[in-house]
């Protein structure tokens, strides 16, 4: 049993672990080539699951879920020619077929004794005939959204091969009230939007919040006192506390991929450089040493590399150094200037915000400099941050005369560009790893 932990106002969550209801799954032929430039979404039938209308929601969930990352075409119901009355037996394929329903899902969703809900699914392929796999999930009632995110991964996983990302959450700033007394909170919700709630509740500044790799902890920046201080929240307890107190003005913080230490810029004197700390002896080390602003640091997902934004050499651009600081190169000799780098958790791109000829861009490009390819231009984006598959980047924009930013998604092919609806304005979003 996976115990999941929640901060105060959330419950706490029992999934079971995934019991496969077919013991040696069939190799079917349904599949998506997610290398290719423009991918053709792939026809899929998700039929509600019984009984009533929980179950109607939990399919519904997982159909969103498939269909915003733009390789999935849920078919309409409308269309569909056979009721499931058992998601049992197996379907009449050729019902299926007629609709051109390349990928089938079925389910159910009963209530055990004990109260916890009981969510089962089945993944067809329709023209091999053949059931692709299957599993169950044990949870409270009040959890069934996380059930569907878990059922899109996993129908994501075997029809693509890699890991989804639906079963995740954003920590973001929300902004609310007029521009002049733009009030900005912390707030969390999970990837599609749904669930969104505050984490800090006060007037003072927030910036650049970023997940642990590791856990379900953040790093951001306050101005709280009127003083710039980078902060860590456990987001299980609610617990908070000072990274460290420095001299001048910290910012853009973000951890290692072990979680053990927070990397960052600190500014003195005019200029900005960028340090490291470890979370557990408290000690920092000084990595670079120029007169210029060097911000924005991020890990490779190894360890081994950072990659940051400085304007030694006249403007922004983009720079790579050993984790220890050594063999400072710039990467990036565009047009314009470069900014918000961080890289992807496959290790093969670094995203960043381009600025050139008035308008703002999410790009991203390898790790050398080569390869440099923008996925989207407008009056202003910015922020990108990685879906932990390293697929899909989400970011903010604020459009040519909009009250406030707004957050988007787009996948690596720059064709899915998908809005994120909250509740106000939103800024600074930060992807967090899957759940356990």
């Amino acid at each position: 049993m996976i115990m999941l932990k929640r901060n105060p106002f959330r419950l706490i969550v029992a999934i079971a672990a995934m019991v496969t209801l077919l013991t040696s799954p069939a190799h079917a032929l349904v599949e998506i080539n997610i290398n290719k430039g423009n991918v053709e979404p792939l026809p899929i039938a998700v039929t509600d699951f019984l009984q009533g209308e929980l179950g109607q929601k939990i399919s519904d969930v997982v159909a969103a879920d498939l269909k915003r990352s733009g390789l999935f075409a849920p078919i309409d119901k409308g269309a569909f020619i056979e009721k499931i009355t058992n998601p049992d037996a197996a379907p009449r394929f050729e019902d299926w077929k007629v609709i051109n329903a390349q990928a089938l899902v079925t389910g159910r969703v009963t209530q055990e004794g004990d109260g916890r809900l009981k969510a089962e699914f089945r993944l067809w392929d329709s023209f091999a005939g053949q059931q692709m796999t299957g599993q169950q999930f044990f949870t409270q009632p009040e959890n069934w959204r996380r059930v569907a995110h878990i059922i899109a991964d996993a129908i994501y996983e075997q029809i693509t091969g890699e890991k989804g990302y639906f079963d995740t959450r954003i920590v973001y700033v929300a902004e609310s009230g007029p521009k002049n007394a733009r009030k900005r909170q912390l707030a969390i919700m999970d990837q599609d939007g749904a669930n969104a709630r505050a984490v800090t509740n006060s007037n003072d500044i927030v910036l650049t919040p970023r997940f642990s790799p590791t856990k379900q902890e953040i790093t951001y920046m306050s101005f709280e006192g009127n003083e710039p201080r980078v902060y860590l929240l456990q987001l299980e307890t609610g617990q908070r506390e000072v990274v460290g107190n420095f001299p001048g003005m910290t910012f853009a913080p973000r951890f290692s991929p072990d979680g053990q230490r927070v990397i960052m810029s600190l500014q003195q004197e005019g200029n900005a450089n960028i340090y490291t700390m470890d979370l557990r002896s408290r000690t920092t080390t000084r990595l670079t040493s120029t007169a210029a602003i060097d911000t924005s640091p991020s890990y490779s997902p190894d360890g081994s590399q950072i990659v940051f934004e400085s304007d030694r050499g006249g403007r922004q651009q983009l720079y790579v150094m050993s984790a220890g600081g050594g063999g400072q190169n710039r990467i990036s000799f565009g047009d314009g200037s470069y900014s918000t780098p961080v890289w992807s958790p496959r290790g093969d791109l670094i995203a960043f915000t381009k600025q050139s000829g008035g308008k703002f861009s999410i790009g991203v490009m390898k790790p050398d400099g080569s390869g440099e390819r923008i996925l989207t231009t407008g009056f202003h984006n910015e922020g990108p941050t990685w879906a932990p598959n390293g697929r899909v980047l989400m970011f903010f924009r604020q459009n040519a005369g909009a009250g406030g930013p707004q957050l988007y998604s787009i996948d690596l092919t720059g064709y899915n560009e998908q809005l994120v609806k909250t509740q106000g304005f939103a800024s600074d979003p930060a992807w967090s790893p899957l759940l356990e």
